[in-house]
C-alpha cells in the first residue's frame, strides 16, 4: 500500500502561468508543496501536437482539444453585447497552453504606477530583476534589462519569417512614421516591434514545460490533477487549507490562490471572502466583506479584416501574429497606451482543414485602459462557471480612444503593401465599419461597443494595493486582507491590466511571491 504523502506546508491552488512559477520557487528554497490542478495532470511529452505550434487557433478548434478549456466560461464584452465564450486553459500550464505564446513584458512605468497605488515593493526597481531573471531571450539576453538563463524562452520569428498582414503593417506603419524598435521589452520602447514568443524552434513551450516538468521527480512537490477546489477551509479567521468538489479536505500551513482572474476570485467568494451584499444572496456566510470579483478589466480591441489572397494566406500552423506596434493617443498622460497588432489568420480560416483567403485582420486595443467590470458568482456549485460582466468602453475614455484608434487603423490599411495581399476591396469586406466611418461619431461608437472584442488578458478581480484603501482585496504581500494564512498570487491581484499581453506579468507575480514567502 503506498504510503500518505507528507502534509504540505504550503497548498497553491492553480497551476498556470502564476501558480506553475509559485510552486516551483517555493520547492527550490526547500519547501513542502501540495500543487491542486482542476484539469488533468499529464507529463508535458503528451501534450497535442497542435498545442506545440506557432498558431493557437490551430489547436481550438483540432478535435481532443476539450479537455484543455473550461466549457460555459461566458462574458459579456461591453454592457450591449451578449455573453459569449471566453478561453481559459486548463491543465497543467493553464493558459500558457493555450494563449497566444506572447511574451511581452508591461512597459515599467507600469510598475511605478502600482507602487504609486500602494502596492509597495512592485515599483520598476523591485520587478525589473525578476522579469530579467524569469527569461531566456534568444535575441537580446546579453543586453542590460535580460536575462539569458530564465525558464522561460523569449524569441522573435525573422522577418523573413512573418505573415503578409505582418509584412504589411509594419510597411503602412513605417510610413505613417512610427519607430521601429526591434525590442519592444527594451525600457522606453515604442513603435513598431517584432512580438516575442515564449516559444523555441517554433513550438510552444509553456509553464508546464518550464517550471514543472523539471520537478518532477522532487519529492517535495505533489501534483494533483482533477483536484477542482471548491473553497477554502477556515477556522478563527485563518485559512488551515481546502475543500475539494467532491468534499475532500486538505490542510495546509499556509494557502494559495493562483488558479487566475475568474477562478481565484470564485473560490474567495465561496468561502465566505468577497462583497457582503453578493454573498448574502448567495446564502454564504460572510467571514471577510472584501471587494472580490470589482474592477475586472480586459483590453478592448476593434478588428478591421483583411480579405487575403490566396498567395498571401497563412496555412493553418503559420505563427498568427508577428507585428505590434506600440503609440500614444495623446489623450491621456500614458504613453504607449495604444497597441496595433496583425493578425495572419483568424477563426475563419481555422473552419476549414483547407485555407481559406479573407483570413487576415489588424486590430486595435486600448492598451491602458479604465473601465471596469465584475465578477460575480451564479451558485455555490464549483463547477458553474461565474458571470462575467468586463463593461468595456463604459468609460469615455476607453471608446473615444478607440473610436480614433480605428480611424487610425483604416488610414494605414489603405497603405500600398495592403492593396497587394488584398483578393477584394478591403471596404466591401468591412462595409458595416466603413458606413459608421463615414458618419457621425456616436454611430462609430456604438458601432464598437455592439463589436468590441477582448485579447484574453482578465485581471484585477482581487486587487493588490495599501490595505485601507476601499478597492483593496490583498496587501503588497498578497495576504488576504483579514484571513490569516491565506495569500492570492495570479493575475487577479494586478491593480489595473497592464499596457501588454498578461503572460509574463503573472509568471513575475508567481516568481516575486515565491522570493518574499522563502526570504
Amino acid at each position: 500500500m503506498r504510503p500518505e504523502p507528507p502534509v504540505p506546508e504550503v497548498i497553491v491552488v492553480g497551476a498556470g502561468s502564476a501558480g506553475s512559477a509559485l510552486a516551483a520557487g517555493l520547492v527550490r528554497s526547500g519547501r513542502r508543496v501540495l500543487l491542486l490542478e482542476a484539469g488533468r495532470d499529464y507529463p508535458a511529452s503528451e501534450l497535442p501536437e497542435s498545442w506545440r505550434s506557432p498558431n493557437p487557433l490551430a489547436a481550438i478548434l483540432d478535435p481532443g482539444s476539450e479537455p484543455l478549456l473550461w466549457e460555459d466560461h461566458l462574458a459579456s464584452r461591453t454592457a450591449t453585447q451578449e455573453p459569449s465564450l471566453y478561453w481559459r486553459g486548463k491543465g497543467l500550464g493553464g493558459s500558457s497552453v493555450i494563449n497566444g505564446q506572447i511574451a511581452i513584458r508591461p512597459p515599467l512605468e507600469d510598475f511605478d504606477d502600482w507602487a504609486a497605488d500602494g502596492c509597495t515593493g512592485w515599483s520598476a526597481d523591485d520587478v525589473l530583476p525578476f522579469l530579467a531573471d524569469l527569461e531566456s531571450d534568444q535575441e537580446h539576453g546579453d543586453d542590460p534589462f535580460h536575462g539569458a538563463d530564465g525558464p522561460i524562452p523569449v524569441h522573435r520569428y525573422p522577418e523573413e519569417a512573418w505573415g503578409s498582414v505582418d509584412l504589411a503593417l509594419r510597411d503602412a506603419a513605417l510610413a505613417a512614421g512610427q519607430p521601429w524598435t526591434p525590442d519592444v521589452n527594451a525600457p522606453g520602447a515604442t513603435g513598431v516591434s517584432p512580438y516575442p514568443a515564449n516559444s523555441v524552434e517554433g513550438r510552444r513551450v509553456s509553464c508546464h514545460d518550464a517550471y514543472l516538468e523539471p520537478l518532477r521527480d522532487n519529492p517535495l512537490l505533489t501534483i494533483r490533477g482533477g483536484a477542482l477546489v471548491d473553497r477554502v477551509e477556515l477556522e478563527a479567521g485563518r485559512a488551515v487549507g481546502v475543500r475539494l468538489a467532491d468534499g475532500e479536505v486538505l490542510r495546509a500551513d499556509l494557502v494559495v490562490l493562483s488558479a487566475g482572474a475568474t477562478a481565484t476570485p470564485s473560490i474567495l467568494m465561496r468561502s465566505g471572502i468577497g462583497p457582503a451584499r453578493h454573498l448574502a444572496e448567495q446564502r454564504i456566510a460572510v467571514h471577510a466583506d472584501l471587494p472580490v470579483g470589482e474592477g475586472m478589466q480586459d483590453h478592448p480591441m476593434a478588428l478591421i479584416g483583411i480579405p487575403l489572397t490566396v498567395a498571401a494566406t497563412a496555412r493553418p500552423r503559420d505563427r498568427h501574429t508577428n507585428c505590434c506596434v506600440r503609440y500614444s493617443s495623446r489623450m491621456t498622460p500614458d504613453t504607449n497606451d495604444m497597441m496595433l497588432v496583425a493578425l495572419n489568420q483568424n477563426a475563419l480560416a481555422m473552419a476549414s482543414a483547407e485555407p481559406r483567403a479573407g483570413a487576415g485582420a489588424v486590430g486595435v486595443f486600448v492598451n491602458r485602459t479604465y473601465s471596469r467590470g465584475t465578477l460575480r458568482l451564479r451558485g455555490v456549485d464549483p463547477r458553474t462557471q461565474p458571470q462575467l460582466s468586463f463593461n468595456m468602453l463604459d468609460v469615455e475614455l476607453d471608446v473615444d480612444r478607440l473610436a480614433a484608434g480605428i480611424r487610425r487603423l483604416a488610414e494605414l490599411v489603405e497603405h500600398p503593401a495592403f492593396g497587394a495581399i488584398a483578393a477584394s476591396d478591403v471596404w466591401a469586406a468591412n462595409a458595416q465599419l466603413w458606413a459608421v466611418l463615414d458618419g457621425p461619431e456616436e454611430r462609430l461608437r456604438d458601432y464598437l461597443r455592439a463589436t468590441a472584442v477582448d485579447t484574453q488578458h482578465a485581471t484585477s478581480t482581487c486587487r493588490m494595493g495599501d490595505p485601507t484603501a476601499a478597492t483593496t482585496v490583498v496587501d503588497p504581500e498578497g495576504r488576504v486582507l483579514g484571513v490569516e494564512g491565506l495569500r492570492v498570487a495570479d493575475a487577479s491581484v494586478f491593480p489595473f491590466v497592464p499596457r501588454a499581453n498578461t503572460h509574463l506579468a503573472s509568471v513575475l507575480v508567481g516568481e516575486l511571491l515565491a522570493a518574499r514567502l522563502t526570504t
